[in-house]
């Protein structure tokens, strides 16, 4: 199977691996496993967390650090690297961010409490979303597949300012200024045209560190590092950026993602009833992912085209923008992810967990139906002259 497919089934298996943990017998084990708690240090310097901060902090880290790759060879000489290729992925993924956020508000305006969480339907995530459209197999055209994953990478770098801007604690100075000057040495490392990727390690481990200490989400840690590894080429070997993308992604699809999605998809749905999908919280996620991610994607990219300021791809129909348009509410893995900066791991993760998945699954299942019917639109040089 392609790689994209086998990725999303992957990860897909790990989020039922968790939840069937969490509902079963295994549910102390898994727990304990989750509460283990995991030293490292020198000295006096000391990093304490258990088990499932490791993961969504360290690991986690090493996806964004491959996001963080992507973005920069999209933005150089990718995608987003001129107006006319940018535009539409753009609108698309500004407007599947700011709707889903509004529909959560206006949902649970009147719980303060749970407003926090505002940012958890605005996410995408690329493995599963383009996992359900690699499985369509030619039924979609190339260029609709290119159009979700850009627009999924800028999602990406959307979720990466939200946690930057909204989900950072009490900041230290000092940790901070020691994390910025690993950084100013990753850069010199590039301006001195380091192509081996050992140094970049160690600054960006350094940097990880720091960031952590500093109330930063340590994840952050791992864009900046990325956005210093060159793209150029050394002497005819393909650049360093590109030969750590190629080497990290089956690593990420195929292992850290499944493990964020073991360790943070479990939940008990022990006495689950109607009402549970009623909350404002639970709702709001749902109805952020399912109706407020289409909504945005489609109303914004069609006056994008209606405007002039973009155009659709060739052979892409408003059929499949829909279809796409509901991927882009399969939120889960970021989704998760935000929800557990968002309220920790406490009993409002159960309502987060089923708004997640419960929003994801109908937005997977809409957008594979959509796009099954779809039928391709001729490319304008086949259209016949008259």
């Amino acid at each position: 199977m392609k790689l994209e497919a086998s990725a999303g089934l992957v990860l897909m298996g790990g989020a039922l691996m968790a939840m069937v943990a969490a509902n079963s017998v295994l549910a102390p084990l898994y727990d304990g496993f989750l509460n283990t708690n995991v030293r490292m240090g020198v000295g006096a310097f000391e990093i304490s967390k258990p088990a499932l901060l490791w993961i969504n902090d360290g690991l986690m880290a090493i996806f964004f650090f491959l996001v963080g790759l992507e973005i920069k060879r999209e933005v150089l000489t990718g995608e987003l690297s001129s107006f006319d290729k940018a535009a539409l992925p753009v609108l698309a993924a500004i407007g599947g961010m700011i709707t889903p956020g509004l529909v959560f508000v206006a949902l649970n305006w009147g719980t303060p409490e749970n407003l926090r969480g505002w940012a958890i339907p605005t996410a995408t995530d690329i493995a599963f979303a383009v996992g359900i459209l690699a499985l369509l197999g030619s039924r979609v055209p190339v260029a609709l597949k290119v159009f979700l994953l850009t627009v999924a990478i800028i999602d990406d770098l959307g979720a990466i300012v939200i946690i930057a801007v909204f989900y950072t604690s009490d900041l230290s100075t000092n940790a901070l200024t020691l994390s910025m000057l690993g950084l100013a040495l990753a850069v010199t490392l590039n301006r001195m045209g380091v192509q081996r990727i050992a140094p970049y390690l160690i600054v960006g481990v350094f940097m990880w560190v720091f960031v952590l200490k500093s109330g930063v989400h340590a994840t952050l840690a791992g864009v900046l590092i990325a956005l210093t590894i060159p793209l150029k080429e050394n002497n005819g070997d393909k650049a360093l950026l590109h030969r750590i993308e190629h080497g990290l992604h089956p690593w990420v699809a195929f292992l850290i993602l499944p493990i964020f999605a073991f360790t943070n998809a479990g939940g008990s749905f022990a006495g689950l009833t109607v009402g549970d999908f009623t909350h404002p919280l639970t709702l709001g996620i749902i109805a952020g992912l399912f109706f407020g991610k289409q909504a945005g994607v489609l109303i914004v990219t069609w006056i994008g085209v209606k405007s002039g300021l973009a155009k659709l791809p060739d052979g892409v129909t408003w059929r499949h923008i829909y279809g796409v348009a509901c991927l882009t509410g399969v939120g889960f893995t970021m989704s998760l992810f935000i929800g557990s900066l968002a309220f920790g791991n406490d009993d409002t993760m159960n309502a987060v967990r089923l708004g997640v998945v419960a929003g994801s699954v109908l937005s997977g299942l809409l957008g594979v139906s959509v796009l099954r019917t779809a039928a391709p639109r001729p490319a304008a040089s086949a259209v016949p002259a008259v």
